[in-house]
């Protein structure tokens, strides 16, 4: 019987005046359990990894430039770079930098080009600064927005997960007034199927999807607002009669309580905040950042560059660890999620 492959995790560090380095240089310098579980190529810029490294006390031959994933030994105590762009190693810690925003985009981009060579199975990211990456002359809303360009797909959800609990969300990194204009009833119409799809690759398409409410207490009767019964209403009752179960919308300050306890496993979220908040402060680091859409797994941290004490060795490393550990687990059967999440696209 042959050993199962493993599977093969792109691993972008993000802004490198941030945390991304750090967090990086301790997953792999110091947890040699995961190469068990993928092989990992780093895409980012090897001066500030090697300056990680170093915070770590640990030799900066560790630290080795590669060209491609096929070059990566996955040897425990190592991490692999593929450079992108001119050296980053004069960019200072926690300071908003134009070289390394403009960086954080091309590690990205990186990534993508090697998956969508079939290089890599799956994109791990570290944060990046969007105001830094702004400067640098790319000026994606953050980095869902971002991956989704390069793979050319219009319908994706960024989705929190801790444990088995899944939060996709109907718009993100839009002012609260846009988020409203976009819950319409074609999003919400393409969010549910999104979710279906992604519910039914993992064989828990019985499972019912909740749906927040827009607006406080789901509108009361439209006493706080229309949107409820006018758009997320007949979208539920829409994709309930094409088969999905969907529930709501229910009040976000009930659904939450509810799904903490264990009654909900997939939530749709309005807004940002409406997902991320809750969702935060409850699970913290125990929290990944899934992006359901695209042809390929990408799983990041789901906190930010942590500017303030980039630089100080305190960061830790617990979400990537995560994120990289769920990236190893979907990747190889990824396949299956994009191909029901693809007939959305249609």
């Amino acid at each position: 019987m042959s050993e199962k492959r493993l599977p093969v995790l792109a691993v972008t560090v993000g802004d490198v005046a941030g945390i991304g380095p750090e967090i990086t240089a301790k997953m792999l310098l110091n947890h040699p359990e995961l190469r068990q579980k993928a092989k990992f190529v780093v895409i980012g810029d090897v001066a500030a990894l090697r300056k990680a490294a170093a915070g770590l006390n640990v030799d900066a031959g560790k630290v080795r430039e590669i060209q491609s994933p096929a070059q990566a030994s996955n040897e425990a105590g190592t991490i692999e770079v593929i450079q992108v762009g001119p050296s980053l190693e004069d960019v200072e810690l926690g300071k908003l930098d134009a070289r390394a925003g403009a960086g954080s985009a091309l590690f990205v981009m990186k990534a993508c080009d090697l998956a969508r060579k079939g290089e890599v199975d799956g994109i791990v990211t570290a944060p990046l600064n969007k105001a830094a990456m702004h400067l640098g002359g790319y000026k994606w809303p953050g980095h869902t927005e971002l991956l989704a360009h390069e793979f050319g797909v219009k319908n994706y959800s960024l989705v929190l997960s801790a444990g088995d609990l899944y939060v996709f969300h109907a718009t993100t990194h839009v002012s609260l007034r846009q988020a409203i204009e976009d819950t319409n009833p074609k999003r919400m119409d393409d969010i549910l199927e999104l979710v279906h799809a992604f519910s039914k690759a993992l064989n828990r398409q019985d499972e019912p999807i909740a749906v927040a409410g827009l607006n406080p207490h789901a509108g009361e009767n439209n006493i706080f607002g229309t949107e409820d019964s006018a758009i997320l209403t007949p979208a539920i009752e829409k994709a309930r009669a094409a088969g999905i179960n969907a529930v709501g919308p229910i009040p976000a300050d009930a659904l939450w309580p509810q799904a903490v306890r264990g009654k909900w496993k997939f939530l749709v979220a309005c807004y940002h905040d409406q997902g991320h908040a809750p969702f935060k402060a409850v699970y913290g680091d125990d929290g990944v950042n899934i992006t359901v859409g695209l042809p390929v797994v990408r799983v990041s941290v789901d906190h930010g560059t942590a500017f303030d004490i980039a630089g100080k060795n305190i960061a830790r490393e617990d979400s990537l660890i995560l994120a990289a550990e769920r990236a190893a687990s979907l990747s190889l059967g990824w396949s299956t999620v994009w191909e029901a999440a693809s007939r959305t696209e249609a």
